[in-house]
Parts: C-alpha cells; sequence; structure tokens
C-alpha cells in the first residue's frame, strides 16, 4: 500500500518523485502512515489527500467533523481498536456498520473490525488528522498515550510552562539521576499533571496492574481513563513524583503522603495550584493518587453550592449564631470542606478569631488560622482544640469529628461561648446524632450543643451548551417522587455531548443539601432517646427537604437529571 499509494500521487501529479523519497524516509522514522507523513511535510494538502483516495478506490468520502455520531453506535467498536487502525463507526443498516476510514484499503483492519463486531464493514474515507481527533472526542480523550507519540507532540515550550515550586535541594537524587529525572519521564509526569488542570479533574489515579499501567482522572466525580504508559515506566515515573513530593524514594513497603507545589499556565495565566499526593503500596507496584486542590475551584459563594432557598436560609442563621455546633455529613468526596469553606468565608471578618484544625489543609484563606495535623507527633483533633480554647477564639472549625475524645471537646466548645464547625461521616443528617451518641456522648449535650446538621452529596450538572429536552416515562418519574399530576407536566432535559463537556452531557456539579434545624422539638425526641427515623419524621413535618427531595428540585429546575438523582439518593 505505502509504495502503491506514493506511486499513484505521482502518476496524479500531486507529488515527485524526489517528495515520496523523502516522506518514505521520514515516514520510516516516525513510523506513520505514508500519506499523514506527507501531509505533515507540506507536500499533499489533507482534503486533497482524501478526495483523491475517495476517486482513485471508489470509496465515498466524507467531513468527520460535521457528523454528530450516535453514543450506541459508538460501541460498537472499542476504543483501542479505533485507534490502532484510525477508525470510527458512522452508521449500522442490518448487518452492516457503516466506517470511516482514513485507509480504506486496510484489509486487516476490515477483517479485524468484522471479526470483532460481528458486522459487515462498510468503508468511507476521511481525514487521518480529522479522524485522529474526532476518535479523541468520542471516546472521552484518553489519548492512549505511547511515550514516543508523547515525545513527538511535545513542545520544548510545554515541558517548560510547568515549575515545580518549594522543591528541597538537599535531597539525594543520585541513584535516580538516570531514571527520573531523564527527559522524557519529566515530560510525561508533566503532561500528566497539566492535562489534569485543563480537563478540570480533581484527582489523578496512576495504577500499575501486572501487564499494563494505567492513568485516570476524575472528572465530575467520574473516573475516565487517559492514557496507558508503558509498564517499562512505573518505577520512573513512580519516582519523579515521590522527588516532586519530598517522600522516600527508597521506602517502597508503606504508605506515604505527600504534596506538590507547582506553577504552571493555563488558558495564559499562571496559576500556583497543589497536588495533594498519596502512594499506596500494591502487589505490583505503588498506586499513586493525587487530589487536584485548585483555589479557583473553591467555590465559597454559598448561594452557588446548590442550597434551596430555605435550607440556605437554616445554615445561614446557624453559622451567625455566637455558639452552638453546625456539623456538615457526607461520604469523602461529598464537597464537606467546600460548605465549611463557603461558611468561613460568609462569617470571617476582622472582628472574630477563627481558628481551624484539618488533616490536611486544602486551602489557605487569608484572615484564618489553620492548622495542619500531625499525628506522628501527637497533634490530633483533641490535642487542636485544647490548644485552640486557649487562644480566645470565636469560631473553631474540626476538620472531623472521628471519636469520643475529639467529640467531648468540642462539644464543650460549643457549650462555652463558641461556634464550632465540623464533618461527620454518616449517611444522612438524623443519623448524625445518634452516631454522636454511639460514641458516648450524653444525649442531653448533644441536644444543647448541636444547632444545625447539613447532610450533602454531589451530582453533575447538565452541560448548558449541549443541554436539550428529554421524554421519559411517567412512571418512572413517580418512582422516585414525583406526584401523578407532575409527573405529566414536567419537562426534562439531558446533556447531548459536546466538545466542551468531553461527549458526557455534564459539566461542573452541584449539591443536593439535607438541613435539619435542632429546634425545641427536635430536642425533646433526642433527650427521650428517639431513633434516627422518629428525628428524620419530626424534622420534615418541621420543613426540612430531605436529600431525595433536594435531588428532585435539582430535575425540575433543569439543571441535573433522573439518573444522577437516583445514584446518590435513595428515596
Amino acid at each position: 500500500m505505502t509504495k502503491r499509494l506514493g506511486e499513484l500521487l505521482i502518476q496524479a501529479g500531486k507529488i515527485t518523485r524526489e517528495q515520496l523519497q523523502e516522506g518514505l524516509a521520514a515516514q520510516k522514522e516516525s513510523g506513520a502512515r505514508l500519506g499523514m507523513t506527507l501531509v505533515q511535510l507540506g507536500f499533499v494538502q489533507d482534503e486533497e489527500l482524501v478526495e483523491f483516495l475517495s476517486q482513485q478506490y471508489g470509496v465515498p468520502s466524507i467531513n468527520i467533523a460535521e457528523i454528530d455520531i450516535d453514543e450506541a453506535i459508538l460501541r460498537i467498536i472499542p476504543p483501542d481498536v479505533a485507534r490502532k487502525y484510525t477508525v470510527l463507526p458512522i452508521s449500522k443498516a442490518g448487518a452492516k456498520v457503516t466506517v470511516a476510514m482514513a485507509d480504506p484499503t486496510n484489509v486487516f483492519a476490515m477483517d479485524d473490525i468484522k471479526f470483532i463486531t460481528g458486522y459487515n464493514v462498510e468503508p468511507v474515507v476521511a481525514s487521518d488528522m480529522a479522524l485522529r481527533s474526532a476518535i479523541d472526542r468520542h471516546y472521552g480523550s484518553t489519548h492512549s498515550i505511547e511515550l514516543k507519540q508523547v515525545m513527538e507532540d511535545l513542545t520544548e515550550t510545554e515541558a517548560a510552562d510547568l515549575e515545580v515550586l518549594d522543591e528541597d535541594e538537599d535531597l539525594d537524587l543520585a541513584q535516580l539521576e538516570e531514571q527520573s529525572e531523564e527527559a522524557p519521564v519529566v515530560r510525561l509526569v508533566n503532561i500528566i499533571l497539566t492535562d489534569a488542570i485543563k480537563r478540570g479533574a480533581s484527582d489523578i489515579h496512576i495504577e500499575p496492574y501486572e501487564r499494563e499501567y494505567r492513568v485516570r482522572y476524575r472528572i465530575d466525580g467520574v473516573l475516565y481513563e487517559m492514557m496507558r504508559p508503558p509498564v517499562k515506566l512505573k518505577e520512573a515515573i513512580t519516582s519523579r513524583i515521590k522527588i516532586m513530593a519530598r517522600l522516600d524514594i527508597a521506602e517502597k513497603r508503606l504508605p506515604q503522603d505527600g504534596r506538590i507545589k507547582i506553577k504552571t499556565r493555563v488558558a495564559n495565566k499562571v496559576k500556583d495550584l497543589d497536588f495533594r499526593v498519596s502512594v499506596l503500596p500494591t502487589i505490583f507496584g505503588e498506586k499513586i493518587v493525587m487530589r487536584l486542590l485548585d483555589k479557583d475551584n473553591l467555590m465559597l459563594d454559598m448561594a452557588k453550592l446548590g442550597f434551596e432557598e430555605d435550607s440556605l436560609r437554616r445554615f445561614e442563621q446557624a453559622i451567625f449564631r455566637p455558639y452552638g455546633m453546625v456539623l456538615v455529613t457526607g461520604p469523602t468526596g461529598s464537597g464537606k470542606t467546600n460548605t465549611l469553606y463557603s461558611a468561613l468565608g460568609r462569617i470571617n471578618t476582622p472582628e472574630v478569631n477563627i481558628m481551624t484544625a484539618e488533616d490536611p489543609v486544602e486551602f489557605n484563606i487569608q484572615g484564618i488560622n489553620q492548622v495542619q495535623m500531625k499525628e506522628s507527633i501527637g497533634l490530633n483533633f483533641a490535642a487542636a482544640l485544647r490548644s485552640f480554647l486557649r487562644q480566645d477564639p470565636n469560631i473553631v472549625l474540626v476538620g472531623e469529628v472521628r471519636d469520643f475524645e475529639t467529640a467531648e471537646v468540642a462539644i464543650k466548645a460549643a457549650m462555652t461561648g463558641h461556634l464550632v464547625l465540623s464533618t461527620l461521616h454518616t449517611n444522612d443528617a438524623p443519623s448524625s446524632i445518634n452516631r454522636l451518641m454511639n460514641m458516648g456522648i450524653e444525649p442531653f449535650l448533644v441536644a444543647t450543643s448541636v444547632h444545625l446538621v447539613v447532610a450533602q452529596r454531589l451530582i453533575r450538572r447538565i452541560c448548558t451548551y449541549c443541554k436539550e429536552p428529554l421524554q421519559v416515562p411517567e412512571t418512572a418519574l413517580t418512582n422516585i417522587g414525583f406526584s401523578t399530576e407532575e409527573a405529566r407536566n414536567l419537562n426534562l432535559f439531558r446533556g447531548q455531548g459536546c466538545e466542551r463537556c468531553s461527549n458526557t452531557g455534564y459539566k461542573g456539579r452541584l449539591g443536593l443539601f439535607e438541613v435539619m434545624e435542632i429546634d425545641d422539638e427536635v430536642r425533646e425526641l433526642i433527650l427521650s432517646g428517639a431513633s434516627a427515623y422518629e428525628l428524620r419524621q419530626k424534622a420534615v413535618q418541621n420543613g426540612m427537604l430531605s436529600l431525595r427531595e433536594s435531588g428532585l428540585q435539582k430535575i425540575r429546575d433543569g439543571v441535573s437529571t433522573l439518573e444522577e438523582v437516583v445514584r446518590e439518593t435513595v428515596s
């Protein structure tokens, strides 16, 4: 095919024999297709090549960028096969699938696709570059990076655009000079970090397995596979990240935690960012998870977090009280820290002394005294709280109430004229009360000190750029809590999928909130030893919206979907 295509292009007067020889030499070095190599060298235009192939082989040509492909069609061909052969399924009719190909004569590709899918293949020709872009777009921009390709695509400017700050210059790197400090490894790690920032990822997972090594990003709460670096680079990549996070590169048997502070340019703006690094030994090597802490993503405007109007009013009333305890509950990654920081931002004035005990300190906030916990030297939440009470505080934030000792000191602080904000790991607001009592706190102390409990979850927001109406059966709506009358008249939406949301249909997240106010009636129930179910019933009678009801409101407002609400709440 290579020689034949070249000869045909010469016969058609598209290129000269000297250009063909130069193209063949460049192709041998790069390993790319001859057609794409000739386009990259500027000897032939991409559109010209597609038109030529179409005429020569009697295959229709298409502009892949102008075609909307159904998600069900995309699932016919696996992403790795699409990338291997640079192909994309376009449509299906009966036992035949139409496939856009850069090389319409590649019988090996067509045979493989037929074997894998069970469909007969009808080829159409499309631009190689446009196909690669479309494959990245439709299959979630997974790149499938090989280091060779990375080094071809990466410019010196991109590699130099990331600067590690506060790196320990005294660290002995002698053993790693030949591995982790080699330019390819440094550049690949830089790509992983900067690509995560550009895509708005919250976490990076670098995972070793027996025969593969993969990198995943968590975007809007969902993990997406982004690349598979060569397994042979596993140790070098791990060592490079450990050096950046100032961890012990010789220790491979124990978990380690560290932090990377970087400066990089994103969208022509220089940003200082932190990555919280966790290294965990697994049977095939060390798994690394990096939490991206971007202050620009910290939402301090409480009105934009997703609170319903009445829930927000109750929450603000509680945090403006001079004393008492406010608890925010939910699983890891549900946005508790963001809610607490938003509350602190709302009440942070020069007239008050705010102190926080955090593990770890995720964001530095001006005007607030933040303390990092260090269990290894005995500085835990309880010890920090005791010290805080001698520092004349007005408001105290405790990262998490984990045990009786911390709960006891926090309760006493709340009862002696301090406003205490903290988090708990419980499923909903009413069960937080029982959780405190199970820790050993007396019911009368819980009833008098706790003023408000907020339970929260995060759901994905419909992408505003590709939002479209959606028809859903009435039974599906009534099953999740809508009345029959409302289900008939409800307008629902979904995201169709576009470049801005990486074809997921979602862009960004917002919170579901269950705000339980501890009023006199609820206090009476706590003192009488009521169950979480009884507390919930009373709170609902007093106007509390459950997490599910908060989710239903998001559906009414057209900002999220039925699937997201069902995924994060129970009826």
